[in-house]
């Protein structure tokens, strides 16, 4: 049969290893015993449990320091489960945090800014300067004009050609020009003169016009707000304006490069309508 120590052999082991610890720490036999006395707590006998239960009971007061001398000693904490030894993460502060808002924030009023300028270039109204003497009188070298697309927007988005009226100004894309040796597209301002189903027919220094407005024909420079005295339209030309095409030609009849030379335009290729001049002051007004 197994034998289990006794409440007596317990108690000795307890006293013995008390006696240790405090030999180690520097006490006399006396002061060893007295601390022992004084941390014993009388167990009562159960008669009613094991000795094996009443053995582990012991043996668990002991370890917990219920009237043993591990009692004493403290139990270090494990540095892994101590939250307070954790490493603390870098957090970012509030100045930090308002810094980078407000960098964001100015980038996106730029680029806020940039995209609404672009929309407006493309669909609604640009800026353009005259170069070159093609459109003298009524234009000069240099001036500063405003060019309007809404009606053209409007257009496109409808699934329309933007045809406009005889005798506005426009921006118009030119596909090359043969003429000048040249492959690359180039912005070029003239006058509307023909559209699409009319007869243009120069000759004799003029231009006449035949639709069913004016089956006899009409010269669209008589009486004209652009004709500040007699226009000279050199060439020989006799044309009918095909659908979605427009004739047209520079004011400077004589220095201007239009129709009578690169023959009618696409409808497609109109830019805008000119609606103002804004350069120089002292000339400024509207079309």
């Amino acid at each position: 049969m197994q034998q289990f120590p006794t409440i007596l052999d317990l108690r000795k082991i307890a006293r013995s290893q008390a006696k240790s610890a405090r030999v180690g720490s520097g006490l006399t036999e006396g002061e060893v015993a007295l601390a022992t006395s004084r941390e014993e707590k009388p167990f009562v006998f159960d008669s009613e449990v094991s000795p094996q239960a009443q053995t582990r009971r012991v043996a668990d007061r002991i370890q917990a320091g219920d009237g043993g001398v591990l009692g004493s000693s403290s139990i270090s904490q494990d540095p892994i489960s101590n939250p307070e030894s954790e490493p603390e993460l870098p957090e970012i502060t509030t100045s930090e945090r308002e810094g980078w808002g407000g960098f964001f924030s100015i980038i996106a009023i730029f680029a806020s800014a940039f995209l609404i300028a672009l929309f407006f270039i493309m669909f609604v109204f640009q800026s353009y300067e005259v170069d070159g003497p093609s459109m003298e009188t009524t234009l000069q070298n240099k001036d500063r004009l405003v060019v309007v697309k809404v009606a053209r927007t409007w257009a496109r988005l409808t699934g329309h050609s933007y045809i406009p009226n005889r005798g506005d100004i426009i921006i118009f894309i030119m596909r090359g020009l043969p003429e000048l040796n040249s492959n690359k597209d180039r912005q070029l301002i003239k006058r509307v003169i023909g559209l699409p189903g009319d007869r243009v027919v120069v000759n004799n220094n003029k231009i006449t016009v035949y639709n069913g407005s004016h089956p006899e024909g009409y010269n669209p420079d008589t009486n004209a707000p652009w004709n500040t005295g007699d226009i000279n339209t050199s060439g020989n030309i006799d044309i009918v304006v095909p659908a979605n095409q427009l004739f047209v030609c520079g004011d400077n009849r004589e220095n201007s490069l239009d129709s009578r030379y690169f023959g009618t335009i696409s409808a497609n290729d109109v830019v805008g309508k000119l609606s103002l001049r804004i350069l120089p002051i002292n000339k400024a007004g509207t079309f």
